[in-house]
């Protein structure tokens, strides 16, 4: 038996085989193209030389490509360019950890001078919200995933991305690095009360672990949180919300936490 369409409310639905859920031809489309991969918390400590100071915890959602999010601005838009390559616009099928890991090598051949950390590609390709605990590797030694329903569409509520500029082209994040132990501590540690704060969903406690990752970027790597972004942080947001961090480094998207609307912000939805 082959799916039918028929339009209900304005919109066409395929009406699939008994016991199959009902998708509108939109929605199908939307659930076969490629996601995007956002980092709530916690991000740098999937780089070995950050994790093998001190270990910590990486935080990340995978999200629905409910629009072309703007390039080179930390929603992982470069491995996803690398997955869409390998597989097409559409999500892959078959086990999340091996797509990860072929994403992973394939965009980091060998002899490549910067390896893209491996939150990009179990963001992109792990369903609903993940926890990643690095020890020193390029891999994460413990990957912890929520896919229940009500937590990401909670998460979802909460987290709104308000669009700033992209990084500049020759932005180069490592030129100014001080890898203090206590402070590569402070970063993982973000990200374990990030992970805590979702499974409670606990909206203060979510926001200052945004916060206090961004704020240990600016101590561990000075170039990654420009003056412009502390500014507009100080500003526009801390006193008004939880918290609130940059999608990438040097720029991106502003992402704040709030069960308060954010005038100007997008929202996101978390793929489970």
């Amino acid at each position: 038996m082959k799916n039918k369409k028929v339009l209900v409310r304005g919109r066409y639905e395929l009406i699939p085989e008994p016991g199959l859920p009902v998708r509108s031809s939109s929605g199908t489309r939307r659930d076969m193209r490629f996601p995007y991969r956002l980092c709530i918390a916690g991000g740098w400590v999937d780089q070995p030389w950050v994790s093998e100071i001190h270990p910590g915890s990486v935080v990340v959602a995978q999200i629905w490509p409910t629009m072309d999010f703007n390039d080179r601005s930390g929603l992982a838009t470069s491995s996803r360019s690398v997955g869409i390559k390998l597989w097409g616009d559409r999500y892959p099928d078959g086990d999340h950890q091996q797509n990860a890991r072929l994403l992973f090598g394939a965009e980091n051949p060998p002899g490549k001078e910067y390896i893209s950390g491996s939150q990009d590609h179990i963001g992109l390709l792990y369903p609903g919200i993940s926890r990643l605990d690095y020890n020193g590797k390029y891999w994460p030694e413990k990957i912890e995933s929520i896919v229940d329903a009500e937590t990401c569409n909670w998460l979802s509520d909460v987290i709104h991305l308000v669009p700033l500029e992209p990084r500049p082209n020759d932005y180069n994040p490592l030129k100014i690095m001080n890898l203090e132990k206590t402070i590569v501590k402070e970063l993982g540690e973000a990200g374990e009360r990030c992970w805590d704060a979702i499974i409670k969903k606990d909206i203060a406690m979510l926001g200052k672990s945004m916060t206090d990752t961004l704020l240990s970027w600016k101590k561990m790597l000075p170039l990654t949180v420009p003056d412009w972004v502390m500014k507009e942080l100080e500003t526009k947001y801390l006193p008004y919300y939880p918290g609130a961090i940059t999608s990438g480094c040097g720029g991106g998207y502003m992402m704040i936490a709030s069960d308060k609307a954010v005038p100007g912000s997008i929202k996101i939805k978390v793929r489970y």
